[in-house]
């Protein structure tokens, strides 16, 4: 592997035993925390439709959200090098499971950034440079489903 080598490590603790443990599957709760020194707790579970909480977050959510925000900064970065202001960036992204028997897979997620640059930047390369950026997002490069993106550009 050429290049340097980056590692990230993570905590996740089932928090959901009601003291049977996993005695039956509706005898325990998915809750758990996502920890990684000096940042706050995440508080996970499954996706409702798996008997988890709808208040936390799941590894769905999570793994779309990683899309998004890896978009996000290698997009903002580019930006940056090509003299293109950005000054508002939000994105509403969605993504598909398919459940497959007992399993299941991503099959497809769409990123819909909404981008403000500044009045007098050119919008057509602030376009394009969305390409870059999935060309060169850490999180798009290792997932093995199709992730499309649908920018809106608008100056301020």
């Amino acid at each position: 592997m050429a290049g340097r080598l980056h590692r990230y490590r993570i905590a996740v603790t089932w928090t959901g035993d009601r003291g049977r443990g996993t005695a039956g599957y509706r005898a325990y709760e998915r809750a758990h925390l996502i920890e990684a020194p000096g940042k706050p707790p995440i508080k996970g579970s499954s996706d409702p439709a798996f008997r988890g909480d709808p208040a936390c977050w799941n590894p769905e959510e999570l793994l779309l959200a990683s899309l998004s925000a890896c978009h996000k900064l290698q997009y903002l970065h580019l930006c940056a090098e090509a003299g293109v202001v950005v000054t508002a960036y939000r994105d509403e992204a969605e993504a598909e499971m398919a459940e497959e028997g007992r399993g299941g897979r991503f099959i497809g997620a769409t990123l819909r950034p909404q981008v403000v640059i500044r009045a007098g930047c050119d919008v057509e390369r602030a376009r394009t440079l969305h390409h870059e950026a999935h060309a060169h997002c850490f999180i798009a490069s290792s997932v093995n489903f199709p992730v499309a993106c649908e920018p809106v550009i608008r100056e301020a």
